[in-house]
């Protein structure tokens, strides 16, 4: 694959236009509850909003996606992807999460930051793109649902629906820098097991002291690598639950465990160094998302280097992990709002993705040479 960078300065129109629509779009999606598998009437916001723009879309369960206008086959195709779907507010909420509060250049509001801010600056960057008849390689907008479930029907089930994908840019709050890399995400659910008693009497085997035990080593073990790599697994114990009432010794006590990984360990050898260090019994949910990663001289990076982006790896995972292809994950606001209370955007930073996202598609040549091998240059 080669990569053609353009050297001439690049003439936009006025996008104010474009901002406010993306404002107001944003808005829209705020006020309407889009929980992961219920995201049916946020789908139905987006489909309004690209078919009154003259745009035809397909939809599958409540993904929505779309091709510019002048497709062809010939071309490679690259895919913008971002999710509607949202997790709950938490109790820390202190604003309407479904109300979309202007004030001090901030919007307010369940979704905004993650990830409803990369969806409609990614969804603005096709709309002024998609009438182009020069550019070198295809679009296709891919607004999915269920992204915070890992679920089912989310952009896993459209994957071959899609025509064939080149490469993807995932938006997700990453301040406009390129994550080249993400770790996969695993949960597992542990049961440590005793013998219930009473607890006034020396009675029983109290369950919570053997979850006590595995607790703590999953609170400090690392995971060996070499030195100057970042810690290839990170283990946090998020969940625990015991006990039926005060005088009773509990004969069961469960905790989730959630793993987060690079390709330095695989899957199975994560779990066997569990059980070989603990006691609990455990089972692995459904769903696990494989760790992702682009070859640094890819044309997605070396175009996002040339316009001036940085690069990182992402300790948080994304529908990247479903995606079996090159792709950077990157888009406007920052990873550390996410899924807290009060979350909010900057309208600026909405206005700076809209633009650094064109730029970065304006920039970009791709041709039909084979895809460069994942080297994993970063990893090991």
């Amino acid at each position: 694959m080669n990569l053609t960078v353009s050297r001439k300065a690049i003439t936009q129109p006025d996008l104010n236009l474009a901002y406010n629509q993306a404002i107001h779009l944003l808005k829209d999606l705020i006020s309407t509850p889009s929980f992961s598998g219920e995201e049916g009437t946020t789908a139905d916001i987006i489909e309004t909003f690209l078919n009154e723009k003259s745009i035809s879309t397909l939809r599958k369960y409540n993904n929505i996606w779309c091709y510019n206008k002048y497709f062809k086959e010939s071309k490679p195709t690259i895919l913008l992807n971002s999710h509607h779907d949202t997790v709950k507010p938490n109790e820390q909420y202190t604003l309407n999460p479904f109300l979309p509060i202007v004030e001090n250049d901030k919007i307010y509001g369940l979704g905004s930051n993650d990830a409803g801010a990369s969806l409609v600056s990614l969804i603005t960057a096709f709309v002024y793109l998609y009438e182009r008849e020069d550019l070198p390689f295809n679009i296709c907008l891919a607004a999915t649902g269920e992204e915070e479930n890992s679920g089912l029907n989310g952009i896993r089930s459209i994957l071959n629906d899609l025509k064939p994908i080149s490469c993807a840019i995932v938006g997700e709050p990453t301040k406009m820098d390129m994550a080249i890399a993400e770790k996969g995400s695993m949960v597992i659910d542990c049961i440590s097991r005793g013998r219930s008693g009473h607890a006034a009497r020396e009675e029983g085997d109290n369950a919570i002291y053997k979850a006590i035990k595995d607790i703590d080593w999953f609170a400090h073990y690392n995971f060996p690598i070499e030195d100057n790599l970042p810690n290839p697994v990170k283990l946090s114990v998020t969940q625990i639950n015991a006990g039926l009432q005060h005088n009773i010794v509990p004969g069961e006590c469960s905790f989730t465990v959630d793993i987060r990984f690079d390709h330095s360990y695989s899957e199975k050898e994560i779990l066997n160094t569990i059980i070989n260090h603990t006691s609990c019994d455990f089972n692995v949910r459904p769903n696990v998302l494989n760790p992702s990663n682009i070859d640094v001289l890819h044309p997605l990076v070396v175009a996002g280097l040339a316009i001036g982006r940085k690069t990182y790896v992402s300790p948080t995972s994304s529908d990247q992990g479903w995606l079996d292809l090159p792709s950077v994950k990157m888009g406007p606001g920052d990873s550390a709002r996410s899924h807290t209370a009060d979350e909010f955007i900057l309208i600026e930073e909405i206005e700076e993705g809209i633009n650094i996202y064109i730029q970065l598609l304006e920039n970009l040549m791709l041709d039909n040479q084979p895809i460069l091998p994942n080297r994993k240059l970063f990893f090991k």
